[in-house]
């Protein structure tokens, strides 16, 4: 079809180096290309996420390489091309989102469609207050409204201008998760007719869930893993990263064997004689590793348990519990402090307590060897 609107790809090789007086310089050296629908770009503060998106925008110039969205090529260091902001048409909102206060809803939106026939702007505005269900809104101003409608009225404003890319800098940050997932899902359904790429910062586990679709997990200024969320986040490859994806336990320890046959190796945690079983890796012995598990795939016996097909039994000591909300935190002393996860039902039938002699149960699987 004539009409049929084609997806567009940004596509990024940048180079940039920052460096502050009296600290280590930061090198942001990354290559990444973007499909339409929503990518998620994931890692701790400092990992460089902001600064990319700054790259992208033209708000920061890199000191080499190449940004381009579609054939349209933005920036380009060796052919001394370089887009101001203003003319990239990329569309950016922060997580301040920078509302004009003394303009309406309707205001705001139109701001950017000046250069537009007023018939054409209204219809322009129109349409996209309808489609992140803000018309009703059209003539209160941002201190009258909600942060959640701010959010609406602000994905509104950048969007009515019909951009190439779309880039958010955590803007759902302070919301609940239900009302996030309905303005992702109007999100969405505005962009299956658009098709833009849509790069999402973050850094919490919960929205990656919520969210993505594809990830880019980030960490000192490098992409370190891409894929889908399960696939980069459930086996992490560093310690920041596995910290950022709800990873409680990161464990250091000693490699003692590697058992090829039985896809596994024997690593001893610190200051401790527990070893524990984790998946065979590129490790040899005598090597110091990181270990990262998750507190909710730890499971806790009150009795020694026998005939499991989990490697790892290790006997410990509760020092203690803490109930949050529907979840209660117990901190368990193995010679190596857990932080394991349990119901508060599991509590009650257990009789667990502090000083409570228990066993902590780990499938293989579960540890995660990160850098």
């Amino acid at each position: 079809m004539g009409g049929e609107i084609k997806p567009c790809v940004l596509a990024a090789r940048i180079r940039k180096a920052r460096r502050n007086a009296g600290a280590s310089s930061f090198v942001l050296d990354v290559s990444i290309e973007v499909s339409h629908g929503i990518t998620i770009l994931f890692g701790p503060s400092g990992a460089g996420k902001s600064t990319l998106l700054d790259c992208i925008a033209g708000l920061t110039r890199p000191d080499e390489g190449r940004i381009a969205v579609g054939g349209d090529v933005l920036f380009d260091s060796s052919r001394k091309i370089y887009r101001e902001a203003q003319n990239r048409r990329i569309a950016y909102v922060f997580q301040t989102l920078a509302l004009f206060p003394h303009l309406t809803t309707e205001e705001n939106v139109a701001y950017g469609l000046s250069s537009l026939q007023p018939e054409k702007r209204r219809e322009r505005v129109e349409e996209i207050l309808t489609a992140f269900r803000v018309e009703k809104l059209r003539k209160q101003k941002p201190g009258a409204i909600s942060g959640g409608e701010k959010q609406r009225v602000a994905l509104a404003r950048s969007l009515v201008t019909e951009p190439g890319v779309l880039l958010l800098d955590e803007p759902l940050t302070g919301l609940d998760a239900e009302l996030k997932a309905a303005i992702v899902d109007d999100l969405r359904a505005w962009n299956a007719a658009k098709r833009i790429p849509i790069l999402y910062v973050t850094h919490t586990r919960e929205e990656v869930d919520a969210l993505g679709e594809r990830v880019l997990a980030m960490d000192n200024g490098h992409i370190v893993s891409a894929g889908a969320p399960m696939e980069v986040l459930d086996a992490p490859r560093r310690k920041k990263l596995a910290q950022a994806a709800g990873f409680e336990n990161v464990l250091g320890g000693t490699v003692l064997d590697l058992r090829e046959p039985d896809g596994v190796m024997r690593v001893r945690l610190d200051e401790s004689i527990c070893e524990i079983e984790v998946p065979l890796g590129y490790a040899a012995a005598g090597v110091h590793v990181k270990v990262a598990i998750r507190a909710g795939d730890i499971l806790l016996a009150v009795e020694r348990p026998i005939g499991l097909s989990a490697r790892n039994v290790m006997e410990g000591r509760i020092v203690s519990l803490e109930q949050r909300g529907t979840m209660v935190v117990a901190r368990v002393d193995c010679g190596v402090l857990f932080i394991v996860h349990v119901t508060p039902g599991a509590v009650r039938a257990l009789g667990l307590a502090a000083e409570r002699r228990v066993w902590l149960v780990l499938k293989t699987h579960s540890c995660h060897i990160v850098e």
